[in-house]
């Protein structure tokens, strides 16, 4: 069974995650997040993403993130040409995962499924919605950036429409999230 977990950035996909793996062992996660950061190591990846985007982007030993991000997240030109780099490694790690857990729960958490075959491959999908006011507090925290870098790339967030989504959890972290989660364990994933 796959499952697509979709939000923005910090509404908290990892959390409830976190909480289905807590009703079986037969549930793996996979945050695409992991993937997508592994992927900037790879010589060939780095090698390019200098070449695209100039000498900012790297610190002598590895990709600056943060440089990148200033680029990528002011400009859906240049995001295009990290996705065209990054995007290609991406699949094939996403596609080993898959094909490693196939007999169990797989749950994919990763704010641009919606973009990706993985959304239409889905049994399920789930939206994690959250307050902006939580959201730039975890980031800030997280992060380690400021509330203006955070709105940043919450203007070059993809805009999410519930009826897209088997479900939709609105996150404040209260008890409330954590019954929703086992009733959509309970509905939808226990029962198949």
């Amino acid at each position: 069974m796959l499952i697509c977990i979709v939000g923005k950035s910090c509404s908290g996909k990892t959390y409830i995650c976190e909480l289905l793996k807590q009703y079986s062992n037969n549930i793996v996660h996979l945050d695409i997040d992991t993937i997508s950061h592994k992927i900037l190591t790879y010589p060939s990846v780095y090698t390019e993403l200098q070449k695209t985007f100039g000498p900012s982007v790297w610190d002598g030993s590895s990709i600056n993130r943060k440089a990148l991000a200033q680029i990528v997240f002011n400009s859906e030109t240049e995001m295009a040409k990290l996705t065209d780099i990054t995007w290609p490694p991406m699949e094939i790690a996403i596609d080993e995962f898959i094909s490693q857990n196939r007999n169990k729960i797989i749950l994919l958490d990763w704010q641009l499924l919606l973009k990706t075959k993985y959304y239409e491959l889905s049994d399920l999908k789930i939206l994690v919605d959250s307050p902006l006011e939580i959201r730039t507090s975890k980031a800030i925290m997280r992060d380690r950036i400021t509330k203006e870098a955070f709105l940043t790339r919450e203007k070059a967030a993809y805009q999410f429409n519930y009826n897209d989504f088997d479900y939709v959890i609105n996150n404040d972290y209260s008890n409330k999230v954590k019954e929703k989660v086992k009733k959509i364990y309970d509905e939808s994933i226990i029962s198949r």
